[in-house]
């Protein structure tokens, strides 16, 4: 099993984010053994950068690209008043969400600024307008069905044979949480393109075996 440096793992675990290390870990190791396709490893929704920092490390490991997509307002879940805001990352000028300097400054204490491309746009957005295959896509951004949905359609199309999908925040009970992504994880099986590797806590990992969504 692929494990990150005992550096790296320190850098995820002091940067600000929700991914659990277990889940991490198992997000690592997907990363690592997408990279061996040498095509860029993409993921959706960066907030701070705490997930950035293990898809940058492997994407280093096998000399590819880390891309990641934000428009860094925060997703729903993380607006005033709700569970999951954190008013530090506010911008008190304009009175909005801004999780980009965070993530640089998370990306910089961890010394993985020069193998990450940000990209700072709506996700459907950007999707429209990527052209080239990828290894991986990792789709952590929000969880209605309009943006997992959005997410999916968007960057499964530019995940090559062999690529791997993977998809965080997967409940199939309602009462641990938000059901779009369970419901795209779904539908990414049942649409026969995909096989699953493995499961761990609420990540699922996926392979493409064949064309479609």
């Amino acid at each position: 099993m692929a494990s990150p440096k005992p550096d790296t793992l320190a850098a995820f675990e002091a940067a600000k984010g929700f991914m659990p290390v277990r889940e991490g870990l198992a997000l690592y190791e997907a990363a690592v053994e997408a990279g061996r396709l040498g095509l860029p490893l993409l993921e959706v929704g960066t907030y701070c950068g705490r997930s950035t920092i293990l898809l940058a490390d492997a994407a280093r490991e096998a000399g590819v690209a880390a891309i990641t997509v934000d428009h860094h307002r925060g997703s729903e879940e993380q607006q005033p008043g709700w569970e999951y805001h954190d008013p530090t990352v506010v911008d008190p000028e304009v009175g909005l969400m801004d999780t980009l300097p965070s993530f640089r400054r998370t990306l910089h204490r961890a010394g993985l600024e020069e193998h990450v491309i940000a990209m700072v746009g709506r996700s459907p957005q950007v999707a429209s307008v990527w052209g080239g295959p990828l290894g991986l896509v990792f789709i952590d951004g929000g969880h209605t069905d309009e943006h997992a949905t959005g997410d999916y359609e968007g960057w499964a199309p530019h995940l090559a044979e062999g690529g791997t999908l993977v998809i965080h925040d997967v409940f199939p009970d309602p009462a641990d949480g938000g059901q779009a992504p369970y419901r795209i994880y779904l539908r990414a099986l049942a649409s026969g393109a995909f096989e699953e590797v493995s499961v761990t806590d609420s990540l699922r990992v996926l392979r493409r075996t064949g064309a479609g969504i």
